[in-house]
């Protein structure tokens, strides 16, 4: 008899997961609280996939062998709750996933950075002429892909909740960009579970493997100190020099790993900021490790267009820049985006708060920001922090309201900053949604 697998969730990681375990025989069952996109129902019956929508029949699901659940349901949600009573097995998408593929997983994680490290090394590798995939939290999902793909890599970007489903996936190259505070909701408001997610990235690598890390993160270096992995530790910095596999040196980027050494301008990268000083070096000996050629490397730092929602420049209106950094999503993340302007900032903050402390962002506002405009439901964090630390400081209950009231507080030469430094799910479906709002209220103007 054919073991049942249930899914949950019915968006691109759970009909890939859907689509994997059809294809490899699984008895399948899909189900969605919400209602399941036009695009995503064809899927399902085009491959005769039982599903339901709109609600959970516990009957049917408590009946599974194993459970793939969306990332976006928490541990908490009764129906797991229920699941792990009964000795269910709960995993994520990209666990699943990894049990029928042989290719080369090359994973990137962190509070920040994620997804431009994620396309940019995808970028390299298919510049290599690697046969390569996208997945994870960017790209096709990791499940679908094996089923139909014959990849030999693939480059996936893995969130704290996707770590927190996977048990016996292993990662060939593991990056660990920095820890910062987030999504602390999901983790009990204490650090350390999110710390131990995170690290989550570690588990089953062997020697052959290769751990990519930034040892200028307090946290990342305080926490392998109690860390045992078989992994090849693999350390960059910018502040530091001796021991690195990455560093800065005489503003030249460079890595050496084994006998190799890779050096290139800091100047000559694509992508401005600090913090793309830090992406670019993971990225850079993770190419390494795979033995990419040192031009196709250095083309690659020096042509990636970047990523939609991070630090995207979307016009100039009368001498203003309007910049969608909408994918900011924690104070981490808005702190290297302010810390990269030149220019005086308008700058566009708000959301769902994910117990953000705005202090350290004082030094940098006292600094950078002209003024703010309070995009959120209840931005009374953000007054407490702000009120008489900058000229201007507003509210706005929607886009169109913040990108018109920013206009009018700017002047030329400025920049308006949409950098929210909170998610996304008070006013708007997704950080995609806001920053494609933001840009078409900018390009109204």
């Amino acid at each position: 008899m054919a073991k049942r697998i249930v899914i949950l969730g019915a968006g691109e990681s759970g009909v890939g997961a859907a689509v994997l375990a059809k294809s490899k025989g699984f008895d399948v069952f899909v189900s969605d609280l919400g209602e399941i996109s036009p695009k995503y129902r064809l899927v399902l019956n085009k491959y005769q996939l039982d599903f339901e929508e709109k609600q959970h029949t516990e009957s049917l699901i408590l009946s599974a062998d194993e459970v793939v659940k969306s990332p976006g349901i928490p541990d908490t949600a009764p129906l797991i709750v229920k699941l792990k009573e009964k000795n269910i097995p709960v995993i994520s998408e990209i666990e699943f996933a990894g049990r029928f593929s042989n290719a080369k997983m090359i994973c990137i994680t962190g509070s920040n950075g994620k997804t431009t490290t994620t396309l940019l090394l995808y970028h390299m590798l298919k510049k290599a002429g690697l046969h390569v995939g996208l997945a994870g939290n960017v790209g096709d999902s990791l499940a679908w892909q094996v089923a139909e793909k014959d990849y030999t890599h693939y480059v996936v970007e893995l969130s704290s909740f996707q770590l927190d489903g996977m048990y016996d996936f292993r990662a060939n190259i593991a990056i660990l960009l920095n820890i910062t505070p987030d999504h602390l909701d999901r983790y009990d408001y204490k650090m350390e579970n999110y710390i131990n997610s995170k690290f989550r990235i570690l588990q089953n690598m062997k020697s052959e493997d290769s751990f990519v890390f930034c040892t200028d993160d307090d946290i990342i270096k305080k926490e392998l100190m109690n860390c045992d992995t078989l992994a090849q530790l693999l350390p960059f910095s910018v502040q530091e020099i001796e021991e690195m596999c990455g560093w800065i040196e005489n503003e030249l980027l460079k890595i050496q790993y084994n006998e190799n050494l890779f050096s290139m301008d800091k100047k000559d990268l694509s992508l401005p900021g600090i913090h793309n000083v830090y992406n670019s070096l993971a990225s850079g000996i993770a190419g390494s490790v795979l033995q990419i050629r040192k031009e196709v490397i250095r083309e690659s730092l020096s042509d990636f267009q970047g990523v939609d929602h991070r630090l995207e420049k979307v016009v100039r209106v009368r001498g203003i820049q309007f910049i969608n950094d909408s994918k900011a999503t924690n104070i981490n993340s808005t702190w290297y985006a302010l810390e990269s302007m030149d220019e005086p900032v308008v700058w566009i903050v708000g959301g769902v708060d994910k117990g953000n402390d705005y202090s350290v962002l004082a030094d940098l506002v006292k600094e950078k920001v002209k003024g703010i405009v309070c995009l959120g439901v209840d931005n009374s964090k953000i007054h407490a922090a702000f009120d008489g630390k900058v000229d201007f400081i507003v509210d706005a209950g929607s886009m169109k309201e913040a990108v018109t009231q920013a206009y009018q507080i700017a002047s030329k030469e400025e920049v308006v900053l949409l950098s929210p430094a909170c998610a996304s799910f008070d006013l708007f479906k997704n950080y995609e949604d806001r920053g494609n709002q933001f840009k078409e209220e900018v390009r109204n103007l």
